[in-house]
């Protein structure tokens, strides 16, 4: 199965609504609820990233039967450093954004944290792309 959503830079009304979308498949598909949750958190954390840091962004969403496949691309600044990106409590995000409550730093580690396999890379000036697999299967 392959779902494809869009992510628009600053809007953060929709932020969610792919990860929304993914947790209402797993259940119907009747995976185990503490799987369910990596995937939507690792996800939500991408959509989140995308609206806070890029212009614009995509997702496609591959669930078979023993995993889901998530691939993440954006257009935006991009990141220097992603050593550094990696690390929790560092954050980008301009003023606007942490004031409403996003910017915090734990993005990037949250994603890996519930990933089974997790990659990322950006071209500084292009954007970003996060790549995430999660088994379906403890």
């Amino acid at each position: 199965m392959l779902q494809t959503y869009k992510v628009t830079g600053g809007d953060f009304v929709n932020a969610g609504k792919a990860s929304s979308s993914v947790k209402g498949i797993l259940k119907q598909l009747n995976v185990l609820a503490g799987l369910i949750k990596r995937v939507v958190v690792a996800l939500y954390e991408a959509e989140v990233n995308v609206a806070a840091h890029a212009y614009s962004g995509n997702i496609l969403v591959e669930i078979e039967s023993d995993q889901v496949r998530i691939r993440v691309t954006d257009s935006g600044p991009g990141i220097e450093d992603i050593q550094m990106a990696m690390k929790e409590g560092f954050s980008t995000a301009s003023k606007e954004v942490r004031e409403m409550g996003f910017g915090a730093g734990m993005g990037l580690a949250n994603i890996k944290k519930n990933s089974d396999t997790f990659n990322i890379t950006s071209v500084p000036g292009e954007g970003t792309t996060v790549e995430i697999i999660n088994k379906l299967t403890d």
